[in-house]
């Protein structure tokens, strides 16, 4: 697989999908998360569970990652001047002392608003290294861009993180919203206590995952500002 994917960029395997982002309230479209598909002619499809932490290992996360930013900042061009486009970055890619400039390049290429980039990261990226990661996405931040952290609850969940990087969007995970969804008294409680502190630290709440009706209602009664999931997408 590694194989293969060392040429996968060159072969054109690589495709971009774009799952909708919605406000809560009345469903109005506010942007998308760019998501990475992989399609090899000897592997077929292969998922980005698979295929995303092998980049990783193998030091193929950084021109990957490029070419998802430029790709993503493009495409969000033709768009409506009010939607936004999210663009998931690994820890890998934030150890590049390069990728500030990367991502200036690719806004600069495409003529899109730092405003209308939104870079998602997960808590993995503040263990790998010490604040170089922060300080990256200081600088980003003081472009305009905006970030959010994705996944949280799920790993380390250390409030700390929240004071040490301006985030504007915590993203809820998927397995709170379905346990949420079945009643689930913990999955309830989680989420409630993420909106609440989202809400008094000036920060915005997407719940991620939605796939059924039951889960997009329980996500509204429960206060988060955005949802997104498979049920819109």
């Amino acid at each position: 697989m590694e194989q293969e994917l060392r040429g996968a960029l060159e072969r054109g395997e690589f495709e971009l999908y774009y799952q909708p982002v919605v406000t809560a309230d009345d469903g109005t479209l506010n942007g998308f998360e760019a998501l990475i598909r992989w399609n090899n002619q000897k592997l077929g499809n292969v998922s980005p569970g698979r295929f995303i932490p092998l980049a990783e290992d193998s030091r193929l996360i950084s021109p990957i990652g490029e070419w998802v930013l430029r790709t993503a900042c493009h495409e969000a061009m033709r768009w409506p001047s009010n939607l936004k486009v999210a663009v998931n970055v690994s820890a890998e890619q934030l150890t590049d002392p390069a990728f500030a400039s990367v991502v200036v390049s690719a806004l600069a290429q495409s003529g899109l608003p730092p405003q209308r980039l939104e870079i998602e990261v997960t808590e993995s990226v503040f263990l790998r290294d010490g604040g170089g990661a922060a300080q990256l996405l200081d600088q980003l931040i003081g472009l305009g861009i905006r970030l959010s952290l994705d996944d949280f609850g799920t790993g380390y969940s250390s409030l700390g993180y929240l004071r040490k990087t301006q985030f504007s969007t915590i993203k809820v995970d998927r397995s709170f919203v379905v346990g949420a969804a079945k009643g689930v008294t913990e999955s309830i409680a989680i989420i409630r206590a993420v909106v609440a502190l989202a809400d008094s630290l000036g920060m915005s709440t997407t719940a991620e995952g939605a796939e059924t009706e039951v889960e997009v209602e329980t996500i509204r009664s429960l206060g988060c500002r955005s949802i997104q999931g498979y049920y819109y997408g």
